[in-house]
């Protein structure tokens, strides 16, 4: 037996239960981890208010790190006692052990704490599609990077600045203003204060963004549009505030001749060639010093649901992770 998070039925944070749970040995291509650290995401509210629907009961979580106690028939390059994380797998990640594919998993280097891997592998890796594949950032690039003082904003405002960017961040507040400038954001704008479309015409001198990145969704979607330059991309990669209500498409037209997509990670690491590529460069990024990943809350696991409010209520910075 181990204790996990089981979601019996969709809705608030009150829906996160902390309940003994048994887990069986690993079948072919499996591996059965102990966890360190699990990573907390803004896809978990999404699973559990039952935005993104999952068959019942459940566990969530998509990432996390942890020792290896044990692998099934068929798995090679893993044994007991390997260091490794994931940020790309089957819901699961809630609990004190789990069974996970195998090809999920990415060993993790020696200079890597737990900590940091469980808490930057989902975000990192969707800052490398969004970065180095949905829009392939270059030198002059203009970028519009909401949230950038929470998880996914902070690595991508880092790497975007290192690949040459110009960046402009949106924050909530003074503190985070702060943040999003020390990783990297050479313009930051406060939502609640300022006119975002009219702040971004007067730092891009009219012409607006090459592309924004919004993990926000229907709060930020229609002022996202109209920061983008002629045929600019806008890349809605979340849902922060509620999903993106239909809208007609001929909009997109009369705006400029925009390009509009809606990726997840799981369209850019479907298969292990592609996430191990993808590591690899977060990882190379992160070795660097390029991209830094504060982890600035920590949850005891069981106490999951207080870590949700304080996630939706947008009163975290940085990485979180959830100690078993």
């Amino acid at each position: 037996m181990t204790n996990a998070i089981l979601v019996e039925q969709t809705g608030g944070p009150e829906v996160l239960r902390w309940q003994k749970v048994q887990i069986g040995k690993p079948g072919l291509g499996q591996a059965l981890i102990r966890h360190t650290a699990i990573g907390l995401n803004f896809i978990d509210v999404y699973f559990r208010t039952g935005l993104y629907p999952a068959p019942l009961p459940f566990t969530p979580g998509m990432e996390g790190a942890g020792i290896v106690e044990a692998v099934g028939e068929g798995v090679t390059g893993l044994a007991p006692g390997d260091r490794v994380g994931y940020g790309q797998s089957p819901l699961g990640a809630y609990a004190q052990h789990r069974l996970i594919p195998a090809d999920k998993l990415i060993l993790l280097p020696d200079w890597l704490s737990d900590e940091v891997a469980a808490s930057m592998l989902l975000q990192g890796l969707t800052a490398q599609y969004l970065l180095r594949q949905t829009f392939h950032v270059k030198q002059g690039d203009i970028v519009l990077i909401h949230a950038a003082a929470g998880g996914v904003g902070s690595i991508a405002c880092q790497w975007a600045n290192a690949l040459g960017a110009i960046v402009i961040g949106t924050v909530g507040s003074a503190e985070k203003a702060a943040l999003a400038t020390a990783n990297g954001c050479h313009h930051v704008i406060l939502y609640r204060d300022e006119d975002v479309v009219a702040r971004v015409r007067e730092v891009t001198g009219g012409q607006g963004v090459d592309v924004v990145y919004d993990g926000v969704g229907k709060d930020t979607f229609d002022r996202s549009l109209d920061c983008l330059r002629r045929r600019g991309l806008m890349v809605s990669y979340g849902n922060a505030s509620g999903a993106v209500p239909p809208f007609d498409i001929g909009l997109l037209n009369r705006k400029g001749g925009l390009f509009l997509t809606r990726p997840s990670v799981q369209h850019y690491a479907g298969t292990r060639d592609e996430l191990v590529s993808m590591a690899d460069d977060l990882l190379a990024v992160v070795k660097a010093g390029q991209v830094k990943v504060q982890v600035n809350q920590r949850f005891a696991l069981r106490d999951v649901a207080n870590a949700h409010r304080a996630l939706e209520a947008r009163a975290t910075t940085g990485a979180t992770v959830l100690i078993p």
